[in-house]
């Protein structure tokens, strides 16, 4: 087993009864382990020509802005209705359990910009697609999604499957 999986506990019947929660707080609390999976992702993205990096709230937040730095690009959030402080657009999507929106400033991303798209988990991939939807609508071209963790049985590459992704752990 990939050595990052040491720092991932379950949490069981979080959010709610019968998911079982990926929970990525131990593995932030080691600088051992923080080095670890940047380079570890950064392996399985391969040395690709990026211009941004979207982190998706609020945990793509935590590794995309580290990933900016290693590919000299930079870094634009895609937050929850509501949060961002500019003119945005906005794109409903389905959760593993329940439904949202997701907004991104409208100058974020301009036309032919290569976009790798960052989060800690791909579940059902609503997150996902409805990310690289906003990403596309503004022109931007997605040329990878990447995660820490894909949890494969919940189909969510399914939703993704026009677009080259990787992921650190599968479970």
């Amino acid at each position: 087993m990939n050595k990052l999986s040491s720092y991932i506990r379950d949490i069981q019947d979080f959010p709610k009864p019968g998911i079982v929660f990926k929970d990525i707080t131990p593995l932030l609390q080691d600088p051992e382990g923080l080095d670890h999976c940047l380079h570890n992702l950064c392996e399985r993205i391969g040395p690709i020509k990026v211009d941004k990096v979207v982190g998706m709230e609020s945990r793509g937040f935590l590794f995309g802005p580290l990933l900016a730095k290693e590919y000299n690009a930079g870094f634009v959030p895609v937050r929850k209705k509501g949060k961002l402080p500019y003119k945005v657009v906005s794109k409903n999507y389905d959760l593993e359990y329940g439904s949202a929106a997701l907004e991104i400033h409208i100058d974020a991303i301009k036309k032919g910009e290569r976009v790798l798209v960052h989060d800690d988990v791909l579940a059902t991939g609503g997150t996902a697609k409805a990310t690289c939807e906003l990403i596309e609508q503004l022109g931007g071209v997605v040329v990878h999604c990447n995660f820490i963790i894909a949890l494969e049985f919940l189909n969510g590459r399914e939703q993704i499957a026009n677009y080259d992704m990787s992921a650190a752990l599968y479970y």
